[in-house]
């Protein structure tokens, strides 16, 4: 297991690094600059502001730099919002994010997995067909389509909930409806087609002929193996939803890392766009390893290579 970790931190490295660089150079490929957008400004204070922030040096150098300053945990000074670094944005912004995040993979693991299981042991009747239409909506209908539906009938019709802000409970609810919309249906597609696989298999047939009752067999005996599918997919989704949807953050107006991020890319915000690009696929490799390490716990017949 050891030989294993350290093979997929160096792995890690790599990648992160490989990200950082395409991101570098094809984000200065992109016609404009940070300080075109402002107002009234002057050639010669454009010239002042990528001199201070080493804008006007050439390309190579100034990645070179970048990486250096990295490696050290510095992402830089924002070009947009004067005054602070990279990672004070990130640290103050991804703990909201990382709250919504959260509560929509619980949610999406909590309902996904037992629908996903109810659907496999209907399958064929009119349960099985109910859920895979749910789950069918909730995979093809868009985000931001969930969101005005919900706005529409909550907030507006109904005025039952918040809709700008995270200041009460009230304010997640529908941040986390929309979020976890998809992710649920997608587990429940998992979770059905994985339990139907395992329901299949011999020894499964074997403990329904020793008269074992449906319940031992759908949670003792097949879902430890039909949920490694899921597993698989809950690493990313993990890391995309705490680092925040950029669609459902700009609706509900909630003041985290997905909203900066959208920021960013249209202010020209090279270093906050290099800051939140690296951070989003540090986290995505992390959980990659730790998606690795749980199904090793899961199924020790695995074998870790």
């Amino acid at each position: 297991m050891a030989k294993y970790i350290a093979k997929r931190i160096g792995l890690a490295i790599v990648t992160i690094w490989a990200v950082a660089t395409i991101t570098f150079f094809l984000m200065n490929m992109v016609p404009g600059g940070p300080f075109l957008s402002e107002k009234a400004i002057s050639p010669q204070a454009t010239a002042a502001l990528e001199a201070k922030y080493g804008l006007d040096k050439p390309l190579f150098q100034r990645y070179l730099t970048y990486i250096g300053d990295a490696l050290h945990g510095d992402f830089g000074d924002s070009l947009k919002q004067r005054g602070r670094t990279v990672m004070d944005i990130i640290k103050m912004k991804f703990p909201v994010s990382a709250r919504v995040g959260g509560l929509t993979v619980l949610v999406a693991l909590t309902i996904g997995i037992p629908l996903g299981c109810i659907a496999a042991l209907k399958r064929g009747k009119f349960l099985d067909s109910l859920i895979s239409v749910v789950a069918t909506c909730g995979i093809a209908v868009p985000s931001f389509v969930i969101c005005t539906l919900l706005l529409y009938f909550f907030g507006v019709k109904l005025m039952l909930l918040p809709t700008v802000g995270l200041s009460s409970w009230k304010h997640f609810v529908m941040p986390v409806m929309a979020l976890s919309f998809y992710p649920t249906a997608y587990i429940m597609r998992l979770m059905r087609s994985s339990m139907l696989d395992v329901l299949g298999q011999d020894y499964m047939r074997t403990a329904k002929a020793k008269g074992v009752s449906g319940f031992l067999i759908l949670f003792k005996h097949a879902l430890r193996n039909a949920i490694l599918p899921v597993i698989t997919y809950v690493g990313p989704m993990l890391a995309y939803t705490v680092t925040g949807s950029f669609v459902v953050e700009k609706i509900f107006t909630i003041p985290g890392l997905g909203g900066e991020f959208i920021s960013a890319i249209s202010g020209r915000d090279y270093t906050l766009i290099m800051g939140t690009t690296i951070f989003l696929a540090t986290l995505i490799v992390i959980m990659n390893v730790v998606v690795d390490i749980v199904y090793k716990m899961v199924d020790p017949r695995i074998k870790l290579k």
